[in-house]
């Protein structure tokens, strides 16, 4: 019970839960864009069940700290890059999720968004949540290997797992409805999973890319977008007004 008095593994413990948390925003955001292309009794359903499995995932791979080490251990070399088992699961997630984003930045541009919207049949829920888990497990992944180098102890790595998950699941439904409520935002949240996806391409071939970096240019534009979204409002509140008072003049 050393632990409860030693300021360290608090110190661990409420830091790693806060980058958690950030490593996590990408995570509900592309789940918040595919559980809304399931009909509306069913995005809930599959926003929970994506972050329960994103918590299972994780958990596992903490569990499995022996295999993980194998991990970062080269695999095998091409064209003279020496790519481990991360490394694969890197390439293989974010040309996925280049992949996706386009995809959906492509239908939403030319028309084809939520299926279940313009007339076309919605996506069967089990294949969103393979979708789902394919990025939970390169997501977790990112997130294992981050935790691993922030803490030494097992218990505090799960604690700050859970914890997270905890924060991600109960803010999910909120951060989804706005997302699906400004189209624009969920542009602009496409556009970055691009940015995100390209990233573990270049880790995946050595090549570190600083994560504040991609951070920093989100929330500058989500800032961004943010005042677009009022300055729309604070047009559009004088017409409202003013259609209102139209008919007693």
């Amino acid at each position: 019970m050393d632990w409860i008095t030693d300021p360290q593994i608090w110190i661990s413990l409420v830091t790693l839960t806060a980058l958690e948390i950030v490593l996590g925003i990408d995570n509900i955001i592309f789940i918040s864009i595919l559980a809304g292309k399931l009909p509306k009794d069913q995005q809930a359903k599959a926003r929970q069940t994506g972050l329960m499995l994103a918590l299972v995932t994780r958990i596992l791979l903490l569990a499995s700290l022996a295999w993980m080490i194998k991990l970062t251990a080269p695999f095998f070399s091409i064209l003279g890059f020496a790519l481990s088992g991360r490394d694969l699961i890197l390439l293989s997630g974010g040309l996925f999720l280049i992949w996706k984003s386009t995809r959906e930045i492509h239908e939403k541009l030319e028309g084809g968004g939520e299926g279940h919207a313009n007339g076309r049949a919605a996506p069967p829920f089990n294949a969103i949540i393979a979708q789902i888990l394919v990025l939970d497990i390169v997501f977790s992944l990112d997130s294992v290997i981050t935790a691993v180098g922030m803490a030494n102890r097992l218990g505090v790595m799960v604690a700050a797992v859970v914890i997270a998950l905890g924060v991600m699941l109960k803010y999910a439904g909120a951060i989804s409805d706005f997302v699906q409520q400004h189209p624009t935002l969920k542009m602009l949240a496409l556009s970055f999973l691009v940015v995100v996806g390209v990233v573990l391409v270049a880790e995946g071939f050595g090549h570190h890319v600083p994560k504040g970096y991609v951070y920093f240019g989100m929330a500058f534009s989500l800032g961004v977008e943010m005042l677009n979204i009022r300055l729309r409002r604070a047009r559009t509140q004088p017409v409202k007004l003013h259609a209102s008072k139209m008919p007693g003049d």
